[in-house]
């Protein structure tokens, strides 16, 4: 197990590849607090990690109010005296162009996208500092990195979440943190149903998929959460400041 005994906070676990990425941590011997504003899935996700016989608990929260965050988070470090991992995944997909997004859904974007991501990170920051190691994820997209057809509230957030690792990484090398950033591309969860509308429907999405992404196909939570694995994990111990593009090479074409 490449992750005994670690402590691993996992914001947005209730579901989909937060779901996926809590349960290979704890199968690997991590001990992970399931962040979700969502009580009956973060509820699901720790039953399924204690039916493989993992280690977790619940931390209801949502993730844009800093001072439940900020408690939450606190509560973790009393019980278990470290924080090793934090994945900061919890995220909102808000479609439509410069003129109709609404200015609300871009807000909404920045503060679950960006801004909860910068106060967990800060959150957590001293405790890693102290212990010398840590390990931070920031889950971007594969829009983070290309232009995403009338999504500008998500794609602006999802680059800023690239640069923020970025410098995040820089400024806490020096303390043996380690910040990257996760960038999926097509996922089969309900994630996308404000994009599937948009495209018009599911039919619509399987033909787009099928045409722009090379290996044809969307790519399953477990294989993203190979990756979320390889990122914390001391596999990738000498990898910081990098945004890994897990896309089916959507990006290449």
């Amino acid at each position: 197990m490449i992750l005994r005994d670690r402590v691993a906070i996992v914001t947005g676990a209730g579901s989909g590849i937060g779901q996926a990425g809590a349960a290979i941590l704890a199968r690997e011997g991590a001990h992970v607090v399931v962040a979700d504003r969502n009580t009956e899935g973060a509820g699901a996700t720790v039953e399924i990690i204690a039916k493989a016989g993992g280690r977790a608990e619940t931390l209801i929260v949502d993730v844009t109010d800093d001072q439940a965050l900020e408690a939450g988070i606190a509560s973790v470090v009393a019980q278990h005296r470290r924080i090793d991992i934090l994945h900061n995944h919890a995220g909102a997909q808000v479609a439509g162009d410069l003129e109709q997004v609404p200015v609300d859904g871009f807000d909404k974007s920045w503060s679950l996208n960006v801004r909860a991501h910068f106060i967990a990170a800060r959150l957590v920051m001293p405790v890693m500092k102290a212990a010398g190691r840590g390990v931070i994820l920031n889950t971007s997209s594969s829009s983070g990195v290309l232009y995403d057809r009338e999504m500008i509230a998500y794609t602006t957030t999802k680059h800023a979440v690239i640069a923020m690792t970025r410098q995040m990484a820089g400024d806490y090398a020096k303390f043996g943190i380690r910040v990257n950033a996760l960038c999926p591309g097509w996922v089969d969860t309900p994630f996308n149903e404000p994009f599937i509308g948009q495209m018009g429907g599911r039919a619509a999405i399987e033909t787009y998929v099928r045409q722009q992404v090379p290996l044809g196909r969307w790519a399953s939570v477990d294989e993203i959460a190979e990756s979320i694995l390889f990122l914390v994990s001391d596999r990738s111990s000498y990898i910081t400041g990098q945004a890994l593009v897990v896309d089916g090479g959507e990006t290449v074409v």
